[in-house]
């Protein structure tokens, strides 16, 4: 399903990762904020060595992937002939990614974190708090 015939598959977050999401949630067909700099520039050229995909704790939601797909149209990205982010895939659920980019994750390194590790994570975007 899931399987490209050319290319790996990118997993990219949206949340905190593509949209800049600054004012936090508020439902999962709502989506206020705009792109995190240099999102589109790095996802176009990524395009070119991965199949993107772009999976949320909103896809899995009634309206989450329409949301995600109307607010790419909304900040400019190219549509497709049926009017859809040209060359974007918006699984419902999470796909078996050469590598995934998400804010809100640890890399394993073959060593577990410790707890007090985990319950101090922050996100790049809360490093100054």
């Amino acid at each position: 399903m899931y399987e490209s015939l050319s290319k790996p598959i990118l997993c990219l977050d949206f949340d905190g990762t593509i949209h800049a999401y600054e004012s936090g949630w508020h439902g999962a067909d709502v989506i206020p904020d705009e792109p995190v700099e240099g999102a589109f520039a790095f996802i176009r050229e990524a395009m070119e060595q991965f199949d993107v995909h772009v999976f949320s704790a909103r896809s899995g939601l009634p309206g989450g992937v329409e949301a995600m797909k109307a607010w790419f149209i909304r900040h400019g990205w190219e549509e497709d002939t049926l009017g859809q982010p040209a060359g974007i895939t918006f699984p419902t659920s999470k796909p078996p990614a050469h590598v995934s980019i998400d804010d809100r994750a640890i890399n394993f390194t073959g060593s577990w974190p410790t707890i007090q590790s985990l319950k101090d994570f922050r996100p790049w975007n809360d490093l100054d708090a």
